[in-house]
């Protein structure tokens, strides 16, 4: 195994929250939009309490907290982003993360367009996180599982297949794909950023997140922070949490995360806890219980086998 699942578990979210705070310029800032990945946090500590996925809880918990997703440009990237515990528990098995996906979307919205985006990078982080991602069969075996659809996302995939057969620059991929603010061409940028810089975390995140015009509008600066997201995940599914460059990780253990957490630790504790659910090495306990002194090394080097170790 390449990277342990807590490496890999780690970078998904670190990778989603570092994506999404980067700047055109590439420095971190602050997240200006704080419940970015709220409901992701939630509905990991729902997984973690319960053991399962469980849909009145995750609303049950959005409602407490009054988390609500208005029809705004930003409500499908949030929906992408509150997914992640999903793809993550679920990764080992296609067909289970299809038909636990599909009925998490509905709590939100049902547009297919979001249903697609979704599940694309699900799959995507499923393969990553088995070891079975090829950069050259991603896209296909992507489309395939997304199955028939009236959406775009599959023809906007093969054209992000044909510029890195190509071997276009980034400025050829934004230019085919920066001319509507839309979700599918999102999903097709940070699928180009992620699969033409695979072994380097950096990079990729730096290329959805520049952006060559001076003049950014804030729904382009929404874009580029909705495709630094996801591609951060993507990339950080595939190269763990040692992809992440080390200044970018004391950047943040100097500065509070958002995402409604008060420390950088506490997202890593929450990440182990979370691994140790998966793995069924503990029942399902409190957060805090699983980080008492003590455990936290535990947590650090859990492994798990498919169906060996699982309560599931």
């Amino acid at each position: 195994m390449r990277y342990s699942p807590t490496s890999r578990f780690r970078g998904t979210f670190l990778g989603a929250f570092l994506g999404g705070s980067l700047t055109s310029d590439g420095k971190i800032q602050s997240q200006s939009y704080p419940d970015f990945g709220r409901m992701a946090i939630l509905g990991t500590e729902s997984l973690i309490k319960l053991g399962r996925l469980d849909l009145d809880d995750w609303i049950a918990r959005q409602q407490k907290e009054s988390l609500h997703l208005a029809a705004t440009d930003d409500i499908s990237i949030k929906i992408i982003i509150a997914t992640l515990p999903v793809a993550l528990f679920f990764h080992e098995n296609p067909i289970k993360l299809r038909q636990n996906l599909l009925p998490v979307l509905k709590i939100w919205e049902d547009d297919p367009v979001v249903r697609d985006g979704t599940l694309a990078v699900a799959y995507a982080i499923s393969l990553a996180l088995t070891e079975k991602l090829d950069p050259l069969t991603l896209i296909p075996q992507t489309i395939s599982f997304l199955g028939e659809t009236p959406t775009s996302i599959p023809k906007k995939l093969l054209k992000v297949q044909n510029l890195l057969e190509q071997g276009a620059g980034l400025s050829r991929a934004q230019a085919e794909f920066a001319r509507e603010e839309k979700l599918s061409n999102t999903i097709a940028m940070a699928f180009y950023c992620f699969l033409s810089t695979l072994e380097d975390f950096r990079l990729a995140v730096l290329q959805a997140t520049h952006n060559g015009n001076s003049k950014v509008q804030d729904a382009t600066s929404l874009s580029l922070q909705a495709t630094g997201a996801i591609t951060g995940a993507l990339s950080g599914a595939y190269n763990g949490i040692s992809g992440i460059p080390v200044n970018w990780q004391l950047l943040l253990q100097r500065n509070s995360p958002a995402w409604g957490l008060t420390s950088f630790s506490q997202m890593l504790e929450l990440t182990d806890a979370f691994v140790a659910v998966w793995s069924g090495v503990y029942d399902t306990l409190n957060p805090k219980e699983l980080t008492e002194e003590g455990c936290e090394v535990a947590l650090l080097s859990v492994y798990a086998a498919p169906r060996v170790i699982r309560s599931r």
